[in-house]
């Protein structure tokens, strides 16, 4: 899964992005509303093909099967959900370090200034959206074994995403670490306080007070 969507991940760019990054007016604004149409087209199309029911998938070898960790009982299924994702985010970690990393956060900062030092920056951007992708699929697959599912439902992860990255700060994979980990336990503590429902008040009462002290995030570089 995660190796097609980092072929589709390249496609989109070179197909939709690149164009949308050439336009000589109101580039921000074009990528929005491309990459903003792009996901209400593939949301159409995964309800045209699936249904827009939920659905789950209930048959696997980690279903109905918990971790006694000191007396915490921990679905595998999340347990392995964690796992798989803290190595994803290694993985990030280390390409964030080699050359290409460099490139590509050096593309992200300045996008023409990069051209006159002879790096590609559409090859880079490129694979940028490949990665990007492939995260997603990663993400996907895991959150398939014990969450419904339906053509819809990306659209409240797309918010709390959002949040985690501009909680922990533009440009910050270790942020995106911290702030993950943070909105976990506070929508866990919420959700013993006040309603289950409910238990996002606290993810976005923070997020407020950090955008309001802290515009760039709590590890932020932009």
């Amino acid at each position: 899964m995660a190796l097609l969507l980092f072929g589709i991940g390249m496609v989109i760019y070179r197909v939709i992005i690149a164009r949308a990054l050439s336009v000589q007016f109101n580039r921000g604004m074009v990528q929005i509303f491309a990459t903003f149409g792009l996901a209400i087209f593939i949301r159409g199309a995964a309800q045209f093909a699936f249904g827009g029911e939920f659905r789950s998938i209930t048959h696997t070898w980690l279903a109905d099967r918990s971790a006694d960790l000191g007396g915490v009982f921990i679905p595998l299924p999340q347990l392995a959900a964690s796992f798989v994702c803290l190595l994803a985010f290694a993985g990030l970690l280390l390409i964030s370090r080699t050359e290409f990393g460099r490139a590509l956060e050096a593309t992200r900062e300045d996008r023409d200034a990069v051209a006159l030092l002879g790096i590609d920056r559409d090859r880079i951007f490129t694979i940028g959206w490949g990665l990007g992708a492939a995260a997603v699929g990663i993400a996907g697959a895991m959150l398939a074994g014990f969450y419904y599912v339906s053509p819809n439902v990306g659209a409240n992860f797309a918010i709390i995403a959002y949040v985690t990255v501009a909680l922990g700060g533009f440009g910050s994979l270790a942020g995106a670490l911290v702030a993950g980990l943070l909105i976990g336990e506070v929508e866990a503590i919420t959700a013993a306080i006040l309603e289950p429902s409910l238990k996002q008040v606290g993810v976005f009462a923070i997020y407020l007070a950090v955008l309001m002290f802290r515009p760039r995030g709590l590890f932020g570089k932009l």
